[in-house]
């Protein structure tokens, strides 16, 4: 029994640090579309939009905002696919489990690396499609990783947000991209290598991670994946070696997850308070990143007076903060799971418990979001070094904190269905980055500063909902102590 103890943490151990390179390598590639607009722009993408214009004195000027809209139009897609379209792999991933659902991913990933590889300056138009499938494909990654956080009970919290770190950390895979470029790597053979570690993915998925799901709690000796040629199913163990059983994987088995009498159904999850004010807590927040993230190329390029070399300098700075997200992600599992192992109040679940410590990391990601908006809107340069340091650390912050959230929540049962429908919600919402992106390059002339402002002051309703889940948590402390002085 011994040395099935001692395989079964090595095996937990190997899902963590593969999953972690997962997300660390692919997941999130798309957030680092700043980096590859250069490239893109270098190779001559969508160049057909630059015309020239008489500028002051009579120069002739190369006017590239049709370009400049082109691209982030791209961008406002494939973000949104990302978002939206989780609702959907949501419901793929709760109804058909891991294996169908990974299995889905890594063929709409490679499919999006592929034509990626295969696209040219001709051939611009195939940019549409294959940043799209790369975003859906690898928020898949994702959404099916987040479930190794099960496999580590009192830490749950923290690996969720840590897996969260590392799929922003995998947007300077583009930043690589760009330095491989450089150095004289063309295009297509790096999205071609990226296509070909489908392999990895798919025997990371037999090998690695269960077929169904990874149950919360977790049963004693849990197992999962293929082993020696056969799956767990086939696998009875024992404590005591007489009588034997098989741990059925899945979160439906009714030893571990019978329904309480009072877990709420989908739709009072979707209809309660803390549901749609997590919405507009997470939409607020994520518009601002996209708008930051879709504009950043023309920001720079203003900022600079169009010098190429200071906006490589700067797109370049952007992309290796973007590494630091999985090492600020981390602190906000701290944060959720600092409660873990202390004694609960007498007459407190430990539902109230989590949520009360969620009230902390709520509050931080939303001022970390107001602060980063001030230092985006202030147009000077040097400052925007500030900005992409508080854009990772509030990103970080922002997803492990939305996943986490969601878990302690909600009953786990609808993880998937809610974690996808907030995300799709909040897609939604996203989308106005590219009314704002046309309004700065037609009615402001290219000055951001007014939608800026505007986007700063909307970030001031992100405060809401942690003040409502400490309210919450007051008021269930409040009727503890009533009750306790009339008993």
């Amino acid at each position: 029994m011994a040395g099935l103890g001692n395989s079964l943490v090595v095996k937990r151990g190997l899902t963590f640090a593969t999953g972690l390179l997962e997300c660390l390598c692919f997941a999130g590639a798309v957030f680092g579309w700043a980096s590859l607009v250069f490239v893109l722009k270098t190779e001559g993408y969508f160049s057909y939009l630059c015309t020239n214009t008489t500028g002051v004195n009579a120069t002739q000027v190369l006017d590239c905002s049709g370009q400049d809209e082109q691209f982030s139009l791209i961008f406002t897609i494939a973000s949104f696919m990302n978002n939206f379209l989780t609702l959907p792999n949501g419901f793929l991933f709760d109804h058909f489990g891991t294996t169908v659902a990974r299995i889905f991913g890594i063929l709409l990933y490679t499919m999006g690396s592929l034509m990626m590889a295969f696209s040219s300056s001709v051939l611009s138009n195939l940019l549409f499609p294959a940043l799209s499938l790369l975003a859906v494909g690898g928020m898949l990654f994702l959404v099916t990783n987040m479930q190794v956080g099960n496999l580590f009970g009192s830490h749950r919290s923290t690996i969720i947000t840590l897996y969260n770190g590392a799929f922003d950390s995998s947007s300077a895979l583009f930043l690589v991209i760009k330095l491989l470029y450089e150095a004289g790597v063309s295009l297509r053979a790096s999205f071609l290598f990226l296509s070909a570690c489908g392999i990895i993915h798919l025997l990371r998925t037999f090998f690695l991670l269960p077929r169904k799901f990874i149950p919360y709690p977790l049963p004693d000796h849990y197992i999962y994946g293929i082993t020696c040629g056969k799956s767990k199913s086939s696998e009875p163990h024992t404590m005591n070696g007489n009588a034997r059983r098989t741990i059925e994987e899945s979160p439906h088995s009714k030893d571990i997850n019978k329904k309480p009498v009072s877990e709420k159904t989908f739709r009072e999850c979707v209809l309660s308070r803390f549901f749609l004010w997590h919405l507009l807590w997470l939409s607020v927040m994520q518009l601002r990143h996209y708008l930051f993230i879709g504009t950043l190329n023309p920001m720079l390029q203003r900022l600079t007076a169009g010098e190429p070399s200071l906006v490589s300098q700067y797109i370049n700075a952007f992309a290796i903060t973007q590494l630091c997200g999985v090492l600020c992600a981390p602190w906000n599992g701290l944060i959720m799971d600092r409660h873990k192992g202390k004694p609960l109040a007498p007459g407190e679940s430990e539902q109230e418990a989590d949520l009360r410590a969620s009230v902390l990391s709520l509050f931080l990601t939303a001022l970390q979001c107001l602060l980063f908006s001030i230092c985006a809107s202030t147009p000077y340069l040097p400052l925007q070094y500030i900005t992409f340091i508080l854009q990772v650390l509030n990103r970080s912050f922002l997803y492990g904190g939305n996943a986490a959230f969601i878990s302690v929540a909600f009953p786990s049962c609808h993880f998937g269905k809610l974690y996808g429908l907030v995300m799709a919600l909040s897609a939604v919402f996203s989308v106005l980055q590219y009314p704002c992106f046309a309004l700065v390059k037609g009615v402001l002339g290219g000055d951001p500063l007014y939608v800026n402002i505007c986007l700063t002051l909307l970030s001031l309703l992100a405060f809401i909902h942690p003040l409502s889940v400490y309210l919450h948590c007051r008021s269930l402390a409040s009727q503890r102590s009533k009750t306790k002085v009339i008993n």
